[in-house]
């Protein structure tokens, strides 16, 4: 497998999550409740993709270093610290969101979602940022 295409896929699956994360937020809000679980699974379906594509090309290519000089480090480095320890916080609140949502607790699921939310978000938005940053944006010139 060529390896090089899994960063974009990483990325793609990350902005996929965000997205359906949002719009399900949204049907949640109009009481669309049957939209607002379906995309919530296909957020967490993007999101496991992502996590297994992720693991399997570190795995196999190793630690990517990033590039940028200046002041942009600190700002990555902050960046990168703040998406991996909310990656890593945020299993268990959406794996005890999705249950509580599938087994009908509303009174329970209601409060983890709320801080599930934003995190999750964060942590998809910010796995795109990272992507561009040391892909793209302050990669080295070819």
């Amino acid at each position: 497998m060529d390896l090089t295409t899994l960063p974009v896929l990483n990325a793609a699956l990350n902005a996929t999550s965000a997205v359906l994360m949002t719009t399900g937020h949204r049907f949640m809000h109009q009481s669309r409740i049957a939209a607002h679980r379906a995309c919530m699974l296909a957020a967490v379906c993007s999101s496991s993709l992502f996590l297994i594509s992720y693991v399997y090309y570190h795995a196999h290519a190793g630690v990517i270093r990033f590039r940028g000089t200046g002041w942009v480090r600190p700002v990555y480095f902050a960046m990168l610290t703040s998406h991996t320890i909310l990656a890593v916080a945020v299993v268990p609140l959406v794996l005890a969101s999705l249950i509580l949502g599938l087994r009908g607790n509303f009174a329970r699921h209601r409060p983890i979602a709320r801080w599930t939310y934003p995190i999750w978000l964060y942590v998809s938005v910010t796995g795109v940022l990272i992507y561009f940053m040391v892909y793209h944006w302050f990669a080295p010139s070819p």
